[in-house]
């Protein structure tokens, strides 16, 4: 029997603002590749501010897969991410270019490559009982339940997703047992592929910095008033207008925060959530942390070394 060679494929991770979006780009440059993004707000249309996302031009430079495959009020989870980004990945190898996937959404990249467990059955009233202790009491409290059920999940996921909290309780829950754990559980693991996985962990002072400036950006940029045309055609409850930068615009158009006030709460909660990404990503097999001398031109010349030993080794 003829065994089919394993194709490689490249995972750029890291946390916000670490330089993924330009590093991809040079990679795929460089080696006659496309990009999946792996964001999971990224993955939503009409988004554009407050996401980050690579801009038109750079989309028009180097095809980019898993961006705008959805609307602001429908629902796209780590399963849904799985099935159409692996779809992605095989036009990509059969068009005989190099998959790159690159983004800061662990469990969306955990999903892809390791597959997804089946899920407990629900237990009746659970998520509404879970949905009103959210309204009754607020979205850390329900948080800290999940640290104390799961802590992993609890550092993945952010206090204010409360949909993906209250998803994560209820299927700890449910199985008696941490998400996490169940992650373990009969997964359909992505197969055919050889992977590189790659880092990013910039020092934590020019990073913290590159976080500051790029929130700080959104605001300059129009945040506010992207959120309000989001708020009146979508509703303030969508659950993408709970992400970091849009919770703080929508504070402020609601009188609860003054816009500096809102500048710097959504500094703190980039570089919170870049502690938990780093903390996630740790966690990941087999990565390979570039770091260099810290410069950026440093860690492009290793990324390129290193991919281009991956490539050579088919």
């Amino acid at each position: 029997m003829v065994t089919t060679p394993a194709k490689p494929l490249v995972a750029l991770v890291g946390p916000t603002a670490s330089g993924k979006t330009s590093l991809a780009l040079r990679l795929a440059e460089e080696f006659n590749g496309e990009i999946v993004s792996c964001d999971s707000v990224a993955v939503y249309r009409e988004m554009e501010i407050g996401t980050a996302k690579p801009s038109l031009e750079e989309r028009a430079l180097i095809q980019h897969h898993m961006i705008d495959i959805a609307w602001p009020d429908e629902a796209c989870t780590a399963g849904d991410y799985s099935r159409q980004a692996r779809e992605a990945l095989s036009g990509i190898t059969e068009r005989g270019h190099l998959p790159i996937v690159a983004g800061g959404t662990g469990l969306y990249l955990r999903a892809l490559i390791d597959g997804l467990f089946p899920a407990p059955p629900q237990k009746p009233g659970q998520r509404e009982r879970l949905r009103k202790l959210a309204t009754t009491r607020d979205a850390a409290y329900l948080h800290r339940l999940l640290t104390r059920l799961d802590k992993t999940a609890a550092a993945a996921i952010h206090a204010n997703d409360v949909p993906k909290v209250i998803r994560a309780i209820e299927v700890s829950l449910a199985a008696n047992q941490p998400l996490t754990q169940q992650w373990q559980k009969g997964r359909d693991a992505l197969t055919g592929y050889r992977i590189l996985r790659l880092g990013l962990n910039p020092p934590r002072a020019r990073l913290y910095e590159r976080i500051n400036q790029r929130a700080a950006a959104m605001f300059d940029r129009g945040l506010v008033e992207e959120t309000e045309r989001l708020i009146a055609r979508y509703g303030k409850d969508c659950r993408p207008l709970t992400s970091l930068g849009y919770a703080e615009a929508a504070a402020v158009l609601e009188n609860e925060l003054t816009r500096e006030q809102a500048v710097a709460q959504a500094q703190q909660g980039h570089r919170n959530y870049a502690k938990r990404q780093l903390t996630w990503f740790r966690r990941e097999p087999n990565m390979r942390w570039l770091e260099g001398s810290g410069s950026d031109e440093d860690i492009a010349d290793e990324a390129l070394q290193l991919v281009a030993q991956h490539l050579n080794n088919d």
